[in-house]
């Protein structure tokens, strides 16, 4: 398990805010440095800084390192429990995975503060996962528990990212562009760690500084996919329905003249970390192959994908032959049970039974920030005598992951058994999507 964990850590030591923001931003001669982009500060009299996100606080910390002084106000809003060590950004700290009052509040000052700028002000808006649900001003008629029940429904749902943000942005007052409006004529950089499948920023954070391509026709073709139309609040369903007729504006399109001064920069994504975690294997020893940096879809159905070809490889390989699979994305989960537990968890459990009884197959499935789902576990760790063990125990793999019990399952297991299969990591500060890393030996 060693080897497994290195590996991991590995892969998240190369999407440290820290790093990535300190490697695509520089101060150089009163001029500010952004990938290809150049800022006389001097054509400035102001500086700001607002963002959102899991990464918020080291990505923060890093432009302060670069801006200094130079930096006149800002506003961070970040998970509660993360660390907020800043000097001159005001940090908040909010809920996540459902939006709360804090970041309801600290949303609308970020707001304010967009609004006041003018030409002469230059605005660096940092952007993470999580920024969906920690930027979150819902739109006039629209209230902060719609907001939160609409997401949950859609959550347990099963609904993909880019589902779950086209209804978002729909009912805020900052995503889908709303925040690029409100700083225009403000020269307006975004500096992004992506956590969306092919890094796309209008879908990073629900895109609050981008042109959006969803429409209130999207927004509710979602809602009518899930069977929810009955089940959402008569407000949210008044507000779509209403967006539908023309009668709420809609997000920011591309041709909108108001993004003429805004510029992206994604700076961390899903690339690095598997990278990173390629070339940590290859040092091992392992044969090593990146399979896609694009999981997706249901989190049972992706474990039975991704054990099949380790079973495949792993049979072809020679006594003292070592191979690694890499994968990174982000599945989704149908929750029917009552049970704990998250995408990663899951997809472990259900791994673990597809290769029950197969030596020399080991497999890590875990969120790069440190959190799967709305429980303290990052993900697990599971190898063929996982199940086999468990039964010792008294566990049935297969009844706790039909109860969607994953988090009990492994808690469980840990705690009778002595092991540690639970992988309990805390918030690692970044965040981009999952890493499942499958390590696999010959036999012999």
């Amino acid at each position: 398990m060693n080897e497994i964990l290195q590996i991991f850590h590995a892969a998240i030591a190369a999407v440290d805010p820290w790093q990535t923001v300190s490697a695509g931003l520089a101060l150089e001669r009163k001029r500010l440095l952004a990938g290809e982009r150049i800022y006389p500060l001097d054509d400035f009299n102001r500086v700001l800084v607002a963002g959102a996100g899991k990464a918020a606080g080291g990505m923060g910390r890093a432009v302060e390192a670069v801006l200094g002084d130079r930096i006149s106000a800002g506003m961070l809003i970040m998970p509660k429990g993360a660390s907020a060590a800043l000097q001159r950004i005001d940090p908040a700290l909010a809920a996540h995975p459902l939006p709360d009052e804090t970041g309801q509040s600290a949303s609308l000052k970020i707001l304010e503060l967009l609004n006041g700028a003018d030409e002469k002000t230059l605005i660096l808006f940092l952007v993470s996962g999580g920024a969906s649900a920690l930027l979150a001003a819902p739109a006039a008629g629209v209230t902060l528990a719609d907001k939160k029940t609409v997401t949950s429904q859609l959550l347990d749902s099963g609904a993909a990212v880019d589902e779950l943000n086209a209804v978002r942005k729909h009912l805020s007052a900052v995503k889908g562009g709303r925040l690029a409006a409100a700083a225009f004529p403000a020269a307006l950089l975004t500096l992004a760690i992506s956590d969306v499948i092919g890094d796309r920023p209008d879908v990073i954070g629900s895109g609050p500084t981008v042109a959006d391509r969803s429409t209130f026709a999207d927004a509710w073709d979602v809602i009518i996919k899930y069977r929810l139309q009955d089940k959402i609040s008569a407000r949210v369903k008044r507000f779509l329905e209403r967006g539908l007729a023309g009668q709420e504006k809609e997000t920011v399109k591309p041709d909108d003249p108001r993004l003429a001064r805004s510029a992206y920069l994604i700076v961390g994504g899903i690339g690095q970390a598997l990278e990173a975690a390629r070339k940590k294997v290859r040092r091992m020893g392992f044969a090593c192959e990146i399979v896609t940096a694009a999981l997706q879809g249901e989190a049972r159905e992706a474990a039975r994908i991704l054990a099949a070809k380790a079973l495949q490889i792993q049979a072809g390989l020679q006594p003292g032959e070592k191979c690694c699979l890499l994968y990174g994305g982000e599945t989704t989960v149908i929750v029917k049970g009552s049970g704990r537990g998250g995408r990663n968890q899951e997809l472990a459990l259900a791994f673990a039974l597809e290769i029950a009884g197969s030596e020399d197959i080991e497999m890590l499935s875990a969120g790069s920030d440190g959190v799967d789902g709305p429980t303290d576990a990052a993900g697990a760790v599971v190898d063929g005598m996982t199940v086999t063990a468990a039964a010792r125990l008294g566990l049935d793999a297969a009844a706790y992951l039909e109860n969607n019990d994953s988090y009990t399952f492994f808690n469980e297991l840990d705690l009778r058994g002595g092991g540690k299969s639970h992988l309990k990591t805390g918030p690692t500060g970044t965040n981009v999507m999952d890493l499942q890393v499958i390590l696999l030996r010959g036999s012999g």
